[in-house]
């Protein structure tokens, strides 16, 4: 959906972002990962064109973007920034309603379309008619999501939406990100620095420092193939957690053969097998189970688990990739 080819953006002397080349696969959520100066928001930038590359061609569903005007390109696409970018004179329904209003979509049509997105995003018609400076910081967010998505673009661009909340709203906006519906059916880069925030959120990872792309690949690829020292470095601190976020129940060993059944268990909490390792364990703490029914769609098996049961195949399926 979207390839980006030896891309570079020059500021006198200093190579912001030095001639990197990634591509970006039809509703995947790519995250480019790294420390303030190593060029990820002028790369975000760059693809929206409110910053015009030095060399490099970057292309949208096959058209290269600098043959477009900027103006019709950006219409075609959704950006949310870290500070919201809502105008403080519009109302929310006003802010909302910009990029359609620019499409010369019709009254019904757009207040149709907003009011769905409210919904989604768990926000009230009350707020419709209030300004930005009178709703909290995760509301104000929200807000900047839905005027993103209002017009329904196939790609959208994201720089660091959620470094300004603190650490209990952030994590509840990851969580309705996840289960949003209308983000599956998106093409979405997202700028942060956060290293948490890119494994739990992200399919795909772009590693930079100093403008170039260090390492690209799955969240696993960096976590048990780390290119070079410098990725190893970066994500040491944080490794285990990582780990645990990013293994997923389906990926581990199975129980020996006469603990998985082929329907599943109508005891205690159900979970699938989609889920990382661990959303799973917090239902240990959270839920105060003993167990867990482990539901595997896709296979049509389920098995259960205790805490301990769990943690064995945690660190058995990370044996098995440091073997590899």
């Amino acid at each position: 959906m979207i390839k980006v080819q030896r891309l570079s953006k020059h500021f006198g002397k200093v190579k912001a972002v030095d001639e990197i080349s990634f591509e970006v696969a039809e509703h995947e959520n790519l995250i480019i990962l790294g420390t303030s100066g190593c060029g990820k928001t002028t790369t975000l930038k760059m693809i929206n064109r409110l910053i015009e590359p030095t060399a490099g061609k970057i292309f949208i569903d096959g058209k290269n973007i600098l043959e477009q005007s900027s103006e019709i390109l950006r219409r075609g696409i959704g950006y949310v920034l870290q500070n919201n970018g809502l105008f403080p004179h519009y109302t929310v329904a006003e802010n909302i309603a910009i990029v359609p209003q620019l499409l010369k979509w019709d009254k019904k049509r757009i207040e149709k379309r907003v009011d769905e997105l409210m919904e989604k995003l768990h926000l009230t018609k009350d707020y419709l008619n209030v300004y930005p400076n009178e709703l909290s910081g995760g509301q104000q967010q929200r807000i900047g999501l839905a005027r993103a998505l209002v017009a329904d673009p196939a790609v959208l661009l994201m720089d660091e939406p959620f470094g300004a909340l603190d650490n209990v709203t952030r994590s509840k906006i990851h969580a309705e990100f996840k289960a949003l519906d209308e983000l599956k059916r998106k093409t979405i880069i997202m700028v942060t620095h956060d290293v948490q925030e890119a494994f739990e959120l992200g399919d795909h990872i772009c590693l930079m420092d100093q403008g170039k792309i260090v390492q690209d690949g799955t969240p696993a690829d960096l976590l048990f193939n780390p290119k070079n020292s410098f990725v190893r470095g970066f994500l040491q601190e944080q490794k285990l957690q990582l780990e645990f976020k990013t293994i997923k129940l389906a990926q581990a060993p199975r129980p020996p053969k006469g603990g998985v059944k082929k329907e599943a268990v109508k005891k205690g909490i159900s979970i699938s097998a989609d889920v990382s390792f661990w959303s799973a364990l917090e239902h240990f703490k959270f839920d105060g189970v003993d167990e867990l029914n482990i539901i595997d769609k896709e296979n049509n098996e389920s098995w259960t688990a205790n805490f301990e049961e769990l943690m064995s195949a945690f660190y058995q399926y990370k044996k098995q990739q440091t073997h590899e």
